[in-house]
């Protein structure tokens, strides 16, 4: 694809989006969790640092009582707990049990051997024009993003 446009090059882009998105549907419906329940969990698993609820929910864009609803069933599914900061203890911090990322590991596992046993053919540079390609197409997204819901800091990064 060595004249893929812009256009063509978002085309690829939204149907990996669309494609990962039905993959998400499958383990959402399986263990029935609601897709911003998904999308919360997958937060709170990525975050740098310990995720807290207010956090959580600017990074949902959702009010603090849907947050709390969110986060209510995905620690009745046993899925989340809400620890208290040891050395604030007015501070609450969300840590997603090893339960959970066990039942996520296994779900996830073969899409990642399939990843790697397809990326295997490419080469290092190709591999790093991926890598950056990537990159810059998702700190774009986090961008417009931001810029259209006033969020500033692309959730990654909270």
């Amino acid at each position: 694809m060595s004249d893929a446009s812009d256009y063509d090059l978002s085309m690829l882009v939204r149907a990996l989006v669309m494609e990962s998105n039905r993959f998400l549907e499958i383990f959402s419906a399986a263990h029935r969790l609601h897709p911003t329940d998904m999308t919360a969990l997958n937060l709170i698993m990525t975050t740098r640092s310990p995720m807290t609820p207010g956090a959580l929910a600017k990074a949902l864009n959702l009010s603090a009582s849907a947050t709390t609803s969110v986060l209510d069933r995905l620690e009745r599914a046993g899925h989340v707990v809400r620890d208290r900061d040891p050395d604030d203890r007015r501070r609450v911090e969300l840590r997603v049990l090893d339960a959970a990322t066990a039942l996520a590991s296994t779900f996830f596992q073969p899409l990642a051997r399939e990843y790697s046993s397809a990326w295997a053919r490419l080469s290092d540079a190709d591999r790093e024009v991926v890598a950056r390609f990537l990159t810059t197409t998702t700190e774009a997204t986090a961008r417009v993003r931001a810029a259209v819901t006033s969020d500033p800091a692309p959730a990654h990064e909270k």
